[in-house]
């Protein structure tokens, strides 16, 4: 089987028509500068990518208008967009989809692991929104902090006829490496039926600068345990990745980590279920 590889998690941004104040000066002054298209093209073409995801990073609409606008590019594959989950989602929808691009939108997405509100999830508004979302036939993105989790896995029960795509798996603590307590909501979480997880991000997760597959690999096979190959896709969180040895180091460390995998399982991981998951038109 060929082995395709599409990127279910990348961001552009233009800080002058959407600010990113989490891009702390010190610490990521690699990356702040714009990224646009350009520059993703080149990240997708250096690895041998069909395209990517774009997820917001902001919640701001006219950083998800902005970027369906990037529709015509044969490298945007789709776009996790935002919408405020607690106003009229059904209206937001509609007038994102009537946009440039608006048929690009295949999910949405908060910054629920930054929001003042350590319960938003929980919150009887975003519920309603979650449904709309459901109606409207897209996923939901969970981004979270470990401690989220548990708080994550009640929302996803409560909502059996929403999908969720859980990015990052919610950020294990490589660091130390004490994965006990997220080993046991991760398995929780994966044990609903209704939520796929992104392979992406974990180099965030470790030493940025000396992380090893080893470090690495004990999240993603418990990840791929839990989930199965069916529900589990890899995305570069690119640019963020490039603070982190950049994305051909991540993807060579992801593909060491899936080698087991059969064939047919390697291509749902690297390809199959980001298309699925995001319904996304791909030629390949």
């Amino acid at each position: 089987m060929s082995s395709r590889l599409v990127d279910a998690h990348a961001h552009l941004w233009r800080r002058e028509r959407t600010p990113q104040p989490w891009i702390d000066s010190v610490t990521m002054a690699g990356i702040e500068r714009d990224f646009w298209v350009d520059d993703l093209a080149r990240a997708e073409d250096e690895v041998g990518a069909l395209g990517a995801v774009l997820v917001q990073s902001a919640n701001s609409r006219q950083e998800t208008l902005d970027l369906l606008a990037l529709h015509d590019d044969p490298r945007v594959l789709g776009i996790v967009g935002w919408v405020d989950l607690t106003g009229d989602v059904e209206t937001q929808i509609r007038r994102l989809r009537d946009a440039p691009g608006g048929d690009q939108l295949v999910g949405v997405r908060h910054l629920v692991h930054q929001d003042q509100d350590s319960g938003w999830l929980a919150r009887d508004a975003v519920g309603v929104g979650l449904e709309a979302l459901a109606a409207a036939g897209l996923p939901f993105d969970l981004v979270l902090n470990a401690e989220q989790l548990t708080l994550a896995a009640d929302t996803v029960a409560a909502h059996p006829g929403v999908r969720f795509v859980l990015d990052h798996l919610a950020k294990p603590d490589l660091v130390t490496g004490d994965l006990r307590r997220w080993s046991q909501d991760l398995r929780r979480i994966a044990a609903l039926p209704n939520v796929v997880a992104k392979v992406s991000g974990l180099t965030m997760a470790a030493d940025w600068d000396a992380w090893t597959v080893d470090e690495l690999r004990p999240a993603i096979d418990l990840a791929l345990d839990a989930f199965g190959p069916d529900r589990i896709m890899f995305g570069s969180d690119w640019p963020l990745v490039t603070l982190c040895r950049g994305y051909g180091a991540w993807l060579a460390a992801a593909r060491v980590a899936f080698e087991h995998l059969a064939p047919v399982d390697r291509d749902r991981v690297l390809a199959g279920t980001a298309i699925d998951t995001y319904q996304l038109r791909v030629d390949a």
